[in-house]
Protein backbone atom coordinates (compact mmCIF):
# COMPACT_ATOMS: atom_id res chain seq x y z
CA UNK A 1 0.00 0.00 0.00
CA UNK A 2 1.16 3.16 -0.67
CA UNK A 3 1.22 6.33 1.40
CA UNK A 4 0.23 9.73 -0.16
CA UNK A 5 0.69 12.99 0.89
CA UNK A 6 -1.95 15.52 -0.43
CA UNK A 7 -1.01 19.24 -1.38
CA UNK A 8 -4.37 21.23 -1.87
CA UNK A 9 -3.34 24.38 -4.07
CA UNK A 10 -5.60 28.13 -3.63
CA UNK A 11 -3.78 31.13 -5.24
CA UNK A 12 -0.80 28.69 -5.47
CA UNK A 13 -0.27 28.23 -2.15
CA UNK A 14 -0.63 24.82 0.07
CA UNK A 15 -4.02 24.65 2.03
CA UNK A 16 -6.36 22.15 4.06
CA UNK A 17 -9.78 22.67 4.43
CA UNK A 18 -12.04 21.42 7.34
CA UNK A 19 -14.75 19.40 5.64
CA UNK A 20 -14.49 20.42 2.52
CA UNK A 21 -15.66 24.07 3.25
CA UNK A 22 -13.80 26.97 1.64
CA UNK A 23 -14.30 29.52 4.20
CA UNK A 24 -12.91 27.19 7.04
CA UNK A 25 -9.47 27.27 4.95
CA UNK A 26 -5.74 26.99 6.39
CA UNK A 27 -2.74 28.40 4.76
CA UNK A 28 0.72 26.18 5.61
CA UNK A 29 2.74 27.02 2.74
CA UNK A 30 3.46 29.68 0.02
CA UNK A 31 5.97 27.09 -1.69
CA UNK A 32 4.41 24.12 -2.69
CA UNK A 33 7.35 23.12 -4.88
CA UNK A 34 9.23 22.65 -0.83
CA UNK A 35 7.17 20.75 0.16
CA UNK A 36 6.80 18.41 -2.47
CA UNK A 37 10.87 18.15 -2.30
CA UNK A 38 10.31 17.84 1.80
CA UNK A 39 7.51 15.10 0.94
CA UNK A 40 10.10 13.12 -1.28
CA UNK A 41 13.46 13.36 0.75
CA UNK A 42 11.21 11.29 3.66
CA UNK A 43 10.69 8.47 1.58
CA UNK A 44 7.37 9.53 -0.55
CA UNK A 45 7.14 8.69 -4.17
CA UNK A 46 3.94 9.28 -4.95
CA UNK A 47 1.71 12.82 -4.68
CA UNK A 48 -2.17 14.00 -4.51
CA UNK A 49 -2.37 17.52 -5.82
CA UNK A 50 -5.74 19.26 -5.80
CA UNK A 51 -6.35 22.49 -7.51
CA UNK A 52 -9.51 23.92 -5.39
CA UNK A 53 -9.29 26.46 -7.73
CA UNK A 54 -9.87 24.56 -10.54
CA UNK A 55 -12.28 22.52 -8.95
CA UNK A 56 -14.40 25.55 -7.44
CA UNK A 57 -14.07 27.63 -11.02
CA UNK A 58 -14.43 24.20 -13.54
CA UNK A 59 -10.65 25.55 -15.70
CA UNK A 60 -7.27 24.58 -14.66
CA UNK A 61 -6.31 27.33 -12.37
CA UNK A 62 -3.00 25.81 -10.97
CA UNK A 63 -1.62 23.85 -13.43
CA UNK A 64 1.92 25.62 -13.18
CA UNK A 65 2.16 24.39 -9.70
CA UNK A 66 1.99 20.87 -11.06
CA UNK A 67 4.65 21.84 -13.75
CA UNK A 68 7.22 23.14 -11.42
CA UNK A 69 6.53 19.87 -9.00
CA UNK A 70 6.98 17.35 -11.82
CA UNK A 71 10.18 19.31 -12.77
CA UNK A 72 11.94 19.68 -9.76
CA UNK A 73 10.78 15.89 -8.03
CA UNK A 74 10.44 12.46 -9.05
CA UNK A 75 7.24 12.01 -7.40
CA UNK A 76 4.24 10.22 -9.38
CA UNK A 77 1.44 12.81 -9.19
CA UNK A 78 -2.24 12.35 -9.50
CA UNK A 79 -3.42 15.78 -10.07
CA UNK A 80 -7.31 16.59 -10.32
CA UNK A 81 -9.40 20.17 -10.08
CA UNK A 82 -10.81 21.57 -13.29
CA UNK A 83 -10.25 19.30 -15.76
CA UNK A 84 -13.41 19.10 -17.83
CA UNK A 85 -12.33 18.38 -21.46
CA UNK A 86 -10.20 16.13 -23.33
CA UNK A 87 -7.88 18.64 -23.88
CA UNK A 88 -7.36 19.57 -20.28
CA UNK A 89 -6.90 15.81 -19.21
CA UNK A 90 -4.23 16.04 -22.12
CA UNK A 91 -2.70 19.62 -20.66
CA UNK A 92 -2.55 17.78 -16.95
CA UNK A 93 -0.81 14.93 -18.39
CA UNK A 94 2.07 16.71 -20.19
CA UNK A 95 2.36 19.13 -17.33
CA UNK A 96 3.46 15.93 -15.24
CA UNK A 97 0.37 14.17 -14.19
CA UNK A 98 1.31 9.96 -13.72
CA UNK A 99 -3.13 9.75 -13.25
CA UNK A 100 -6.26 12.26 -13.43
CA UNK A 101 -8.60 12.63 -11.21
CA UNK A 102 -12.03 13.14 -12.42
CA UNK A 103 -14.60 14.07 -9.58
CA UNK A 104 -17.53 16.17 -11.24
CA UNK A 105 -17.22 15.21 -14.77
CA UNK A 106 -17.58 11.25 -13.88
CA UNK A 107 -21.01 12.02 -12.28
CA UNK A 108 -22.44 15.21 -14.99
CA UNK A 109 -21.24 13.46 -18.46
CA UNK A 110 -20.15 9.96 -17.70
CA UNK A 111 -20.25 9.24 -21.85
CA UNK A 112 -17.70 11.77 -21.74
CA UNK A 113 -15.12 10.01 -19.28
CA UNK A 114 -15.76 6.83 -20.67
CA UNK A 115 -14.95 7.66 -24.22
CA UNK A 116 -12.07 9.98 -22.26
CA UNK A 117 -10.94 6.29 -21.04
CA UNK A 118 -11.22 4.53 -24.31
CA UNK A 119 -8.70 7.12 -25.82
CA UNK A 120 -6.30 7.55 -23.42
CA UNK A 121 -6.32 4.70 -21.61
CA UNK A 122 -8.32 3.20 -18.48
CA UNK A 123 -4.84 3.20 -16.61
CA UNK A 124 -4.28 7.34 -16.56
CA UNK A 125 -7.44 8.06 -14.94
CA UNK A 126 -8.39 7.78 -10.92
CA UNK A 127 -12.22 8.42 -10.66
CA UNK A 128 -12.93 10.51 -7.81
CA UNK A 129 -16.02 8.65 -5.35
CA UNK A 130 -15.89 11.51 -3.00
CA UNK A 131 -18.94 10.58 -0.29
CA UNK A 132 -20.94 11.87 2.79
CA UNK A 133 -23.00 9.22 4.62
CA UNK A 134 -22.80 6.63 1.72
CA UNK A 135 -23.93 9.84 -1.31
CA UNK A 136 -21.86 10.52 -3.88
CA UNK A 137 -20.74 14.65 -3.32
CA UNK A 138 -19.15 16.85 -6.19
CA UNK A 139 -18.08 20.18 -7.55
CA UNK A 140 -15.48 20.53 -5.08
CA UNK A 141 -17.73 19.14 -2.53
CA UNK A 142 -20.31 21.59 -2.88
CA UNK A 143 -23.18 19.65 -4.19
CA UNK A 144 -24.90 16.75 -2.76
CA UNK A 145 -25.96 14.09 -5.48
CA UNK A 146 -28.51 11.18 -5.38
CA UNK A 147 -25.84 9.03 -6.20
CA UNK A 148 -24.95 5.94 -4.28
CA UNK A 149 -21.24 5.58 -3.85
CA UNK A 150 -21.22 1.90 -4.51
CA UNK A 151 -23.58 2.66 -7.52
CA UNK A 152 -21.06 5.10 -8.65
CA UNK A 153 -18.34 2.77 -8.70
CA UNK A 154 -19.81 -0.16 -10.05
CA UNK A 155 -20.81 1.91 -13.05
CA UNK A 156 -17.32 3.08 -13.95
CA UNK A 157 -15.86 -0.71 -13.00
CA UNK A 158 -17.66 -2.08 -15.52
CA UNK A 159 -16.73 0.04 -17.93
CA UNK A 160 -13.01 -0.77 -17.72
CA UNK A 161 -12.03 1.73 -14.90
CA UNK A 162 -10.03 -0.01 -11.84
CA UNK A 163 -8.44 3.05 -9.69
CA UNK A 164 -11.04 4.79 -7.34
CA UNK A 165 -10.23 7.39 -4.79
CA UNK A 166 -12.64 7.56 -1.96
CA UNK A 167 -12.91 10.53 0.60
CA UNK A 168 -15.15 10.54 3.45
CA UNK A 169 -15.50 14.34 3.67
CA UNK A 170 -17.43 14.12 6.87
CA UNK A 171 -14.26 13.51 8.22
CA UNK A 172 -11.78 15.46 6.04
CA UNK A 173 -9.36 17.57 7.52
CA UNK A 174 -10.92 16.68 10.91
CA UNK A 175 -7.96 14.50 12.11
CA UNK A 176 -10.77 12.14 13.36
CA UNK A 177 -9.28 8.90 12.26
CA UNK A 178 -10.67 6.98 8.91
CA UNK A 179 -13.88 4.90 8.93
CA UNK A 180 -12.14 1.73 7.83
CA UNK A 181 -15.50 -0.43 7.73
CA UNK A 182 -16.40 2.18 4.96
CA UNK A 183 -13.58 1.24 2.51
CA UNK A 184 -13.65 -2.54 3.65
CA UNK A 185 -17.31 -2.45 2.49
CA UNK A 186 -16.94 -0.97 -0.74
CA UNK A 187 -14.11 -3.33 -1.61
CA UNK A 188 -16.39 -6.28 -0.54
CA UNK A 189 -18.78 -4.99 -2.79
CA UNK A 190 -17.30 -4.11 -5.61
CA UNK A 191 -14.09 -6.59 -5.55
CA UNK A 192 -11.39 -6.17 -8.29
CA UNK A 193 -11.47 -2.15 -8.02
CA UNK A 194 -8.23 -0.23 -6.35
CA UNK A 195 -9.10 1.99 -3.87
CA UNK A 196 -7.13 4.73 -2.31
CA UNK A 197 -8.74 6.15 1.04
CA UNK A 198 -8.90 9.50 2.27
CA UNK A 199 -10.32 11.84 5.06
CA UNK A 200 -9.34 11.96 8.65
CA UNK A 201 -6.10 10.08 8.68
CA UNK A 202 -4.60 11.28 11.95
CA UNK A 203 -2.09 8.57 13.08
CA UNK A 204 -0.13 5.51 12.12
CA UNK A 205 -2.79 3.26 13.05
CA UNK A 206 -5.13 4.51 10.20
CA UNK A 207 -2.68 3.66 8.16
CA UNK A 208 -2.55 0.26 9.37
CA UNK A 209 -6.37 0.68 9.67
CA UNK A 210 -6.86 0.92 5.73
CA UNK A 211 -4.17 -1.47 4.63
CA UNK A 212 -5.96 -4.56 6.64
CA UNK A 213 -9.18 -3.28 4.66
CA UNK A 214 -7.43 -4.01 1.56
CA UNK A 215 -7.01 -0.59 0.21
CA UNK A 216 -4.01 0.14 -2.31
CA UNK A 217 -3.16 3.40 -1.11
CA UNK A 218 -4.35 6.35 1.60
CA UNK A 219 -3.88 10.12 1.34
CA UNK A 220 -3.16 12.35 4.30
CA UNK A 221 -3.24 15.63 4.26
CA UNK A 222 -3.76 17.62 7.49
CA UNK A 223 -1.83 15.37 9.28
CA UNK A 224 1.67 15.70 7.65
CA UNK A 225 1.49 19.61 8.24
CA UNK A 226 0.37 19.69 12.18
CA UNK A 227 2.81 17.13 12.82
CA UNK A 228 6.37 17.13 10.78
CA UNK A 229 7.39 13.88 11.77
CA UNK A 230 4.25 12.19 10.94
CA UNK A 231 5.36 10.69 7.29
CA UNK A 232 8.72 9.37 8.76
CA UNK A 233 6.31 7.22 11.22
CA UNK A 234 3.18 6.65 9.31
CA UNK A 235 5.46 5.12 6.02
CA UNK A 236 6.60 2.45 7.98
CA UNK A 237 2.92 0.83 8.19
CA UNK A 238 2.11 1.36 4.41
Amino acid sequence: MELIPAIDIIAGRCVRLTQGDYQRKTVYDNDPVAVARRFEAMGCTRLHLVDLDGARSGTLQNIQVLRDIANATTLRIDYSGGIRTGADAETAIAAGATWVCIGSMAYKQPQTVYDWGTAYGHERFIISADMRDGILLVNAWQETTDKRITDFISDYFIRGFRQFCCTNVSRDGMMSGIDATVYSRLLEEIPGISLIASGGVSSPADIAAAKAAGCTGVITGKAVYEDHTFLQTALKYA
